[in-house]
């Protein structure tokens, strides 16, 4: 995409916003042209690169590098928790922590993060969405035939975070949390950018998941997606615990990434809202803690 044909997204009363998209030049290269591509394949989607990356980015050196970033998008800083002293470098910054009170929990499924939203209420409604008509493999995604049957017909609802979002992450309904499951994988992109050019994205880069056992949503699969620049997922929580609805659950280092839930065959009953607009082709914007189901 590029400035003529911009990420358009909608918040949820329905206006129309243009995102703001760091390296959207760049990306446009590495998913666009052959030379890109081999770019990409050779440098950008593996580990050393974003974990070289990351490694600046957590040095006193990257510190430079955010009030600049904050001036140039914009960003009210005055939700966040700023440390004394201030923020030791840019990844202190990036997984900042937010005031409780300017993220209410809502009822239902909430929002795990602060983020762009699509929702399916069955899993296959993803060909109405993606060029191409491109099929998600749930066997591909989870590696685990048995959680893949599980799922099966089930709902799924994806939460895109840009780099300029709040980037800690939280349970989205409470309950029972087991340990997470690692699968290996690249670290490419999840912009709109990227994923336009390529859903096989979610099925190819690094994740890991758990399951969150409640009373009246059941089995909730909760996967956080690596992405470039942010090899690096965090989580905070504690293993095997129960856990309230809105807890944190952990945080991406720098970059941009995904949290991809899951919840059983009829479980949920998602927002019409944002269904509408994903049917429309719009990702709809919500803050941690807004209500996604019921």
């Amino acid at each position: 995409m590029s400035a003529n044909n911009p990420i358009k997204y909608r918040d949820r009363q329905g206006n129309e916003l243009i995102e703001a998209t760091p390296g959207a030049g760049f990306l446009n290269f590495l998913y666009g042209g052959a030379f890109g591509k081999l770019g990409l394949w050779l440098m950008v989607k593996r580990k050393f690169f974003s974990a070289a990356f990351g490694k600046y980015m957590s040095s006193s050196l990257s510190k430079s590098k955010i009030w600049p970033f904050i001036e140039q998008y914009e960003m009210d800083m005055s939700p966040y928790v700023i440390p004394e002293g201030g923020f030791k470098h840019f990844n202190d910054f990036f997984y900042r922590k937010i005031k409780p009170e300017f993220r209410p929990i809502g009822e239902g499924l909430v929002s795990p993060a602060d983020g762009r939203v699509l929702a399916f209420q069955e899993i296959s409604d993803t060909q109405k969405f993606f060029i191409k008509g491109s099929e998600f493999d749930l066997k591909t995604f989870l590696q685990n035939d048995e959680l893949a049957a599980k799922y099966q017909g089930g709902s799924m609802i994806v939460v895109r975070l840009a780099p300029v979002d709040y980037h800690r992450y939280h349970f989205p309904c409470t309950g029972k949390v087991g340990s997470d499951v690692v699968i290996k994988g690249s670290y490419y992109s999840v912009s709109p950018l990227a994923l336009q050019k390529n859903l096989d994205i979610f099925l190819e880069n690094k994740r890991t998941y758990c399951l969150q056992e409640t009373e009246d949503l059941g089995s909730v699969l909760i996967m956080d997606v690596g992405a470039t620049l942010t090899g690096s997922i965090i989580n905070t929580y504690t293993p095997n615990s129960n856990v309230q609805k809105g807890d944190e659950k952990g945080h991406f280092a720098f970059g941009g990434s995904t949290t991809v839930l899951l919840v059983e065959k009829g479980k949920v009953s998602l927002a019409a809202d944002i269904l509408v607009n994903t049917e429309a082709g719009f990702e709809t914007y919500l803050m941690m803690g807004e209500s996604i189901g019921v």
